[in-house]
């Protein structure tokens, strides 16, 4: 085959180019983010059962889903969470499982429950979403003059930012800290059993005075002979205002008198929902926590939910700021832009210790050209397997390169050889070089990939890190050694010269130095050896002192399933015991609060009375704690 593309140099170039453009095009659509995904796909069911306890919930409507779950595919386990007024179940998939498929399968089993639920629940709905509980980005706002409370900002969030937020391309779901406004009617039990009424009697009553009325038309088809108007009845429509609200009457008297809903309530336009109390920086505010889709890219999604935000902060009400108290992408930037630094620095080094011992620039270009093809090549391969550029991908491009560059070294450096020895030119001596060398090139590529293709094959979350690290460096490996069979030798063919004299190693000058010294350290190395070779005894209990120090370092360090990291950010989450109320919960968030804010490196504090990762309660409260910059953060114990 090298033959081949020797005498062809131009088709090697044009398979070359091919794959970078092929390489170039992946790196512009694939996903970036800081690892791949490691937890298994999961998919959540939530319904509403307004004024249930917990039980009721769980006997009602909980339990009745569950049953229904079966058969699913790929399906690991399920958990459920039942709450007053609201249930979750979290199923969780196999990490092979396609989280579109495993949402479809779910939602067919759910449909079949839905007949058997309470109306009430029915009327709210089944949802039925792909869960993703890490949050990209939060989008905050407060009023910084407290001119706007924590109930008007939240309506703001949900009617003017939420649904236009959730399509962004890249978004997977979007959670509001809060609630839109909503009419509310708070019942005077004392007035209610005054009247001899009920609650129920009072939700009929709003249901049917609280309705939209077709009335039809007039002069519609068929009409009757010599009708001359065509025209559309307005009738009564749904109420607008708390007086409209008020003025329902839930009960006429045989005297004529009337009751009232505003007889027995008090009503008003507040909140849909006050199980939350969101502070930013002790400031009422609101938030909506933005999660990734699968597959999308962190970074891109983020830059375009900041734009259109961007966009709509300028029909904000003055005194309204928009903040970020919580993001992840400045991290994800940080970490991706330094891992390319390093394989960038890792590239030019390569190059200048190709130049220090090959001597010969012309020798030195062939192996660096072929490392752009190579990795280029494998951000095409990472598309096709449906990979991220992350942390540990770009980790493997980092190795790959040492071992990437051998395969084409080996070529120059056995090509120049056979130049310098037979004075054969560089066409010839580069046929014969590949004659010798191609079955040590392959298998220099089998005996590598024996070591990291295993790695692909690990299951679990563990198995989801190190198959995109396995695939990386062994795709890198074996597009090394194409190169090494198609390209370099072409490239050595037509740009190597002979040496004048059939001299390959200079003898004067830098290089001349450097050879002189690197001649006395391999005769040095070469004593060594020999030294070792006649006291192979003592070297070899010697040599298990250090595999014994090797096991009790490697036993003793302590080990973790992925690295801490300074992300910039920290999560505050406050528990008060059961049964506590919100406001008792807020007294210790605001303790909490006071303390964080004297610390001068946190610059966003986002506390949401109400939620947490553990379960959503009035005794749970969590924060979102940003810190000022990194290169704000230089000093000891600055840092987490």
């Amino acid at each position: 085959m090298a033959r081949f593309f020797i005498d062809r140099p131009v088709f090697a170039w044009v398979l070359a180019i091919i794959t970078m453009l092929a390489g170039i095009l992946a790196i512009r659509s694939l996903p970036i983010e800081q690892y791949p995904k490691v937890a298994p796909p999961t998919v959540s069911v939530s319904a509403a059962y307004p004024g249930a306890s917990a039980e009721t919930v769980e006997n009602a409507v909980t339990q009745i889903i569950e049953q229904r779950l079966t058969g699913i595919d790929n399906l690991r386990y399920f958990s459920s969470n039942s709450a007053d007024g609201t249930m979750s179940i979290t199923l969780t998939f196999e990490p092979e499982a396609d989280p579109d498929t495993a949402q479809v399968q779910t939602q067919n089993k759910v449909q079949g429950a839905i007949p058997l639920l309470p109306q009430e629940v029915q009327q709210q709905g089944v949802t039925v979403t792909k869960s993703n509980d890490t949050f990209l980005l939060v989008v905050g706002l407060y009023s910084d003059d407290e001119s706007y409370s924590q109930g008007e900002l939240s309506d703001i969030l949900v009617s003017d930012f939420r649904d236009t937020l959730s399509r962004v391309n890249g978004v997977g779901s979007v959670q509001v800290f809060g609630s839109q406004h909503a009419m509310r009617i708070w019942l005077d039990p004392a007035k209610l059993y005054s009247y001899n009424m009920t609650p129920i009697d009072v939700s009929a009553a709003i249901q049917v005075q609280n309705t939209d009325v077709s009335a039809g038309q007039l002069g519609g088809m068929t009409a009757v002979e010599g009708q001359q108007i065509n025209a559309t009845i307005n009738a009564q429509s749904r109420l607008q205002t708390a007086e409209d609200f008020k003025n329902i009457i839930l009960r006429v008297n045989e005297d004529g008198s009337q009751v009232r809903l505003s007889d027995v309530s008090r009503v008003e336009i507040g909140s849909e929902s006050y199980d939350r109390i969101v502070r930013y920086k002790r400031k009422p505010a609101s938030g909506i926590a933005i999660s990734l889709a699968t597959g999308a890219n962190a970074l891109k999604t983020a830059d375009l939910v900041k734009e259109r935000v961007a966009e709509l902060q300028e029909f904000l009400p003055q005194g309204v700021e928009v903040i970020y108290p919580y993001d992840t992408t400045p991290f994800v930037e940080l970490s991706i832009e330094s891992v390319v630094h390093t394989l960038i620095e890792a590239v030019f080094l390569v190059f200048l210790v190709m130049l220090l011992f090959l001597q010969n620039f012309r020798a030195t270009l062939i192996p660096t050209i072929a490392v752009p093809v190579v990795l280029l090549g494998t951000f095409a391969i990472l598309a096709a397997f449906g990979f991220t550029i992350n942390t540990l991908t770009m980790f493997a491009m980092v190795l790959a390169i040492g071992l990437l560059v051998d395969d084409a070294i080996v070529v120059v450096e056995n090509v120049e050889r056979i130049m310098s020895e037979e004075g054969l030119s560089p066409k010839e001596a580069t046929r014969k070089s590949m004659d010798q060398i191609t079955g040590a090139l392959i298998g220099i590529a089998v005996v590598l990939s024996t070591v990291f293709i295993p790695m692909a094959f690990f299951s679990g979350s563990a198995g989801a890190i190190y198959k995109q690290f396995s695939i990386t460096i062994v795709s890198a490996m074996v597009l090394s050694v194409a190169v090494a069979l198609i390209l370099s030798p072409s490239l050595c063919a037509t740009i190597l010269k002979q040496e004048k004299e059939g001299k390959r190693r200079k003898d004067t000058g830098f290089f001349g130095a450097f050879n002189r010294g690197f001649n006395k350290v391999r005769s040095g190395y070469e004593k060594s050896t020999s030294y070792i070779a006649r006291r192979a005894i003592r070297f070899f209990v010697l040599y298990l002192v250090l595999i014994g120090g090797l096991v009790y370092g490697f036993m003793s360090i302590p080990s973790s399933f992925l690295p801490d990291e300074d992300q910039g950010f920290l999560f505050m989450m406050v528990n008060t015991p059961a049964g506590s109320t919100a406001s008792r919960t807020l007294e210790s968030v605001v303790q909490v609060e006071d303390y964080l804010l004297a610390q001068e490196k946190v610059e966003h504090l986002f506390t949401v009375v109400g939620f947490s990762f553990a379960g959503s309660a009035q005794n749970a409260a969590f924060g979102f704690v940003g810190l000022k910059d990194w290169a704000e953060r230089t000093g000891e114990g600055e840092d987490v």
